[in-house]
């Protein structure tokens, strides 16, 4: 059978890395990061986090770069908040905003409304201008559920995009064989994602030796250093990191020594489709 790998172009022992930017539209910060990242750095696409405070203004500088959207049910900060795009009532918490945490997400939230949220930020992102191309989960809130990751596999499925899921070895958490459910329906999902927490430049090369045949994405959220973005995430160095990491030269480096070859979400979308 040919892999995804082989129908991409490359031989079937070639480790393939989506290097993705994500929470476009997270803050001004962010949004700076992110491009940065695509247009100098290592990053191949992005993700974007449509009822978040700044992603109106990234759709205004948005330059045809490879967008996905970043379906998302909360907002995990403390004293920095956004909420629902359709004034969803089972989607609030007690501030005015989502819930901070999945599980105060899945004990409360209504799935029809549920399926309206996610649908409008899709069909927002889409009006923007942009031209999508996966479909991810903000803290995986909207696929370890299976009530709720039906609505996602129904998106990916109308709008043919495609999807990220947790790493196989998450689906026992779960309770549900996600994967397996999307490979049923057709939709292309990368073999393995790494989400970066922590500094990220000590990390990349061991993460970069240990690539595996097949496709795997790796996750970080860049950031440039504003006094507002340390104001508003408690996580602001992180994202910082994260940028001079995009933006050296350490993971490109690493990556051409592994033999590994970036692709973008486009390309597993572009299969998908064909």
């Amino acid at each position: 059978m040919t892999t995804d790998v082989e129908r991409l172009g490359f031989g079937e022992s070639t480790p393939l890395v989506i290097v993705t930017a994500d929470e476009l539209g997270f803050a001004f910060a962010s949004n700076e990061g992110v491009r940065q990242a695509l247009d100098h750095g290592a990053a191949t696409s992005a993700g974007l986090m449509v009822p978040a405070p700044w992603a109106r203004a990234a759709s205004a500088a948005y330059r045809g770069q490879d967008v996905g959207v970043s379906l998302t049910l909360n907002a995990e900060h403390d004293l920095y908040r956004w909420g629902p795009i359709t004034h969803a009532p089972s989607l609030l918490d007690g501030d005015g905003g989502f819930p901070r945490t999945p599980s105060d997400l899945w004990d409360h939230a209504d799935v029809d409304e549920v399926r309206r949220e996610l649908r409008a930020q899709l069909e927002r992102a889409i009006w923007w201008g942009f031209d999508v191309s996966h479909l991810s989960s903000h803290l995986d809130a909207a696929v370890m559920r299976p009530e709720f990751f039906d609505v996602v596999l129904e998106l990916a499925l109308d709008y043919k995009l495609a999807l990220r899921l947790p790493s196989a070895d998450i689906e026992t958490t779960a309770g549900f064989p996600f994967r397996r459910l999307a490979a049923e329906e057709g939709i292309a999902v990368p073999d393995r994602v790494v989400v970066m927490r922590g500094p990220a430049a000590d990390a990349i090369a061991g993460l970069v030796d240990a690539l595996e045949p097949g496709v795997t994405e790796i996750v970080l959220r860049p950031a440039i250093d504003t006094p507002e973005l340390r104001a508003q995430a408690d996580d602001a160095e992180e994202r910082v990191d994260h940028l001079a990491t995009l933006c050296g030269t350490g993971l490109a480096d690493a990556l051409a020594a592994r033999g590994a070859q970036r692709i973008a979400w486009r390309d597993l979308r572009g299969l998908q489709r064909s």
